[in-house]
């Protein structure tokens, strides 16, 4: 038969792709790249442990810098495990361990199911380990002394008439090979739960744009559609804040440089929150009582979590991971800092922007957090008993952002009792110009009513140029009579010096009094004198409207004011207070009055649907292991053959390539059962 050009062409074609397609299936069954994808998934898993995942993004670029955050945002490390290579590696391991699972399969269920009755005698006797009979029974009689010794040690047996000969052939320890396929079966079982819980519909429905990641921080009810995920759509882990009294139905899942909106099947309700709390102020313990509404229940769940106490429910799994302010109601007085002392009645919540319209100036007020307790280690108390483990509360305080009309921001930390510091006791006002950045305080000194008041009021008074004109006049007569020198003209010449003082001190503080003072005196003969003198008018006037106010204050004339040291030392606390005002940065500073106390419970919510399959993979890779390394396959033949003579002729043999010393010892006795019926061995080969 005559073959045309096209027919051979074709055969040739199928033949090549009949052996592209048996090397494509050995290079994806063969273990070394099963191995490499493995190698791989481990390590990703590695990094994916030791590097936080789904925090923000700012975060990670804070801790590793420009350049090796935008690698590792490249690489997708900051979400590993529904990173798209990630997931590509493991669908890769599930079709190569699959193929090699398929390929093996049929010749280890032959393995285990057949008993290769179809031996020989010259293949026994080359086992390392067999014996040999002349028994004085016939062939039924000696088969069931071999079928009984077999047997009697767990043997499984077959029997197979071969011409003369009868073989019996005996298995034990046949699921050691199941322990390869289990193995290989549990790392695709594995390998599904991961992609499961990889959140792949996610990545699908981000491939096909039905789902935006937002980037702003919007209230819910702003949130986009295409930035919500129905319920139950896949494997997810978020996080929500729900304040005492307050319920919730979805929760934000982090994803890169935004979030999404992830609702729940159910909705949770807070009913309340408990902290206790360790002398030093970390948390003990925290716990919340939730209450689960779901519409396919007949009764609502209630439950109390707390860390490592879940509650799980349809899949979802809802863990007690932190706590916070949830929205504490707080009375403010704002103390206006331009000399007017007019107070300003501020009522919001935490996380309340409000707006402050201050004469010509406009600031944005934002509420942002709320401490109930500010414990720290009492000093004194270490130095007066010795102890370390005392500590102080320092009383309520709140954080708080300032931000002018250009949007510049300034945060700011008060505290609402006095602290004490050092044995005196001030009112401090924390300012920072950066998140990042500890607070600088202001120390404002409490007056013997406890409060601020007497400083806010020595502070008005330096706007009070009628006042400052006096004090400046009767500080720089004193001075001056105490130098000797009864000038008019140079008393007032230096009164007007000290008013110009006062007025850089309250724009700059001190600092800017001394470039003040550089700017005046330089290239002056007599620099240092001028400088010294300068700076003392300065402070005689501050201490004269002092005494004035403070004989205001008791009821008496500046002349018969007693002045005792603590006096003194809150004159010095108020003149480095001033000084602070001016670079506080400010137009007014907020005193807590009152406030009604409410906290947040934050719930971290999971759902994955893969848990089970992994847990399954896992079960199947224990059993798999164990049977690998536990259990151990043995084969043993007797063949049984009817001699001439009478006699018959008896041969075992038996292997065990896994372990071989401990295989010698039960076949000798096996070999030993035979003998009481057989008698002793008659013939034995080791060739």
């Amino acid at each position: 038969m005559v073959q045309t050009a096209a027919s051979i062409t074709a055969k040739a074609q199928s033949r090549r792709k009949k052996r592209l397609s048996a090397i494509w299936l050995q290079f994806l069954g063969s273990m070394n790249l099963a191995i490499s994808l493995l190698v791989v998934v481990a390590i990703a898993s590695v990094i994916g442990t030791v590097l936080p995942q789904n925090q923000p993004y700012i975060d990670y670029l804070v801790q590793f810098g420009p350049f090796w955050f935008e690698v590792f945002r490249l690489l997708n490390l900051y979400d590993v495990y529904s990173a798209a290579w990630f997931l590509f590696i493991l669908g890769f391991l599930i079709l190569s361990t699959g193929v090699c699972v398929s390929r093996h399969m049929p010749a280890m269920w032959r393995e285990v199911t057949r008993y290769r009755t179809h031996v020989r005698e010259q293949s026994l006797l080359a086992l390392s380990q067999h014996q040999r009979w002349q028994a004085q029974a016939d062939t039924d009689t000696a088969a069931a002394v071999a079928m009984g010794a077999l047997q009697g040690h767990g043997y499984r047996v077959r029997t197979e008439q071969r011409g003369d000969s009868l073989i019996i052939g005996g298995m034990q320890g046949r699921s050691m090979r199941l322990g390869y396929i289990l193995t290989h079966v549990a790392v695709v079982v594995i390998a599904i739960g991961g992609l499961v819980d990889g959140n792949l519909p996610l990545k699908l429905m981000e491939m096909r744009g039905d789902v935006r990641i937002e980037r702003e921080n919007l209230p819910l009810s702003r949130v986009p559609s295409e930035s919500w995920i129905a319920p139950e759509t896949g494997a997810f882990q978020g996080s929500v804040n729900i304040p005492e009294g307050s319920n919730s139905g979805v929760v934000f899942l982090q994803l890169r440089d935004g979030y999404l909106v992830q609702e729940l099947p159910f909705e949770i309700f807070v009913e309340q929150f408990r902290i206790e709390h360790y002398p030093n102020g970390m948390p003990s313990s925290y716990e919340s009582d939730l209450v689960l509404h779901d519409p396919e229940l007949d009764e609502p769940i209630r439950q109390t979590i707390s860390v490592n106490h879940p509650l799980t429910h349809r899949g979802h799994t809802i863990y007690q991971a932190s706590f916070g302010d949830g929205g504490t109601r707080m009375e403010i007085t704002g103390r206006l800092l331009d000399g007017t002392g007019t107070e300003v009645p501020i009522t919001g919540r935490i996380f309340e922007d409000l707006q402050l319209e201050l004469g010509a100036v406009e600031r944005t007020l934002e509420l942002d957090d709320f401490q109930l307790l500010n414990i720290q280690p009492d000093a004194r108390a270490v130095t007066r008993t010795g102890a370390r483990n005392e500590f102080m509360n320092s009383g309520p305080s709140f954080n708080y952002t300032l931000r002018d009309e250009a949007g510049q921001a300034r945060y700011y930390h008060t505290y609402m009792a006095p602290v004490r510091v050092e044995d005196q006791w001030y009112y401090l006002h924390g300012m920072r110009l950066d998140q990042g950045e500890p607070f600088r305080y202001l120390h404002i000194p409490v007056d013997d009513r406890s409060s601020m008041d007497f400083f806010m009021e020595f502070h008005q008074a330096l706007h009070d140029r009628n006042r400052v004109d006096a004090a400046s006049q009767r500080a720089a007569d004193t001075l001056l009579t105490q130098m000797g020198v009864a000038n008019p003209q140079l008393v007032s010449q230096v009164a007007r010096t000290a008013d110009e003082m006062i007025r850089y001190l309250l724009n700059g503080g001190f600092g800017a009094v001394e470039a003040h003072l550089e700017s005046r005196v330089e290239g002056a003969a007599n620099a240092p004198m001028l400088r010294e003198f300068s700076q003392a008018v300065l402070q005689r006037t501050l201490f004269e409207i002092y005494l004035e106010m403070l004989a205001d204050r008791r009821g008496v004339t500046p002349a018969s004011l007693q002045i005792e040291d603590t006096d003194r030392r809150f004159f010095e606390d108020a003149m480095n207070a001033v000084s602070g005002v001016a670079e506080y940065g400010a137009p007014l500073i907020l005193q807590l009055d009152h406030f009604e106390y409410r906290q947040a419970t934050g719930l971290m919510i999971t759902r994955s649907p893969g848990k089970g399959i992994v847990y399954t993979g896992s079960a199947l890779l224990i059993i798999g292991i164990f049977l690998l390394f536990y259990v151990s396959h043995r084969r043993v033949w007797a063949m049984i053959t009817p001699k001439a003579d009478g006699t018959t002729d008896v041969l075992m043999g038996g292997v065990n390539q896994r372990r071989p010393e401990q295989f010698e010892e039960e076949f000798a006795s096996l070999t030993r059962s035979v003998d009481q019926h057989l008698g002793p061995v008659s013939q034995t080969s080791k060739d």
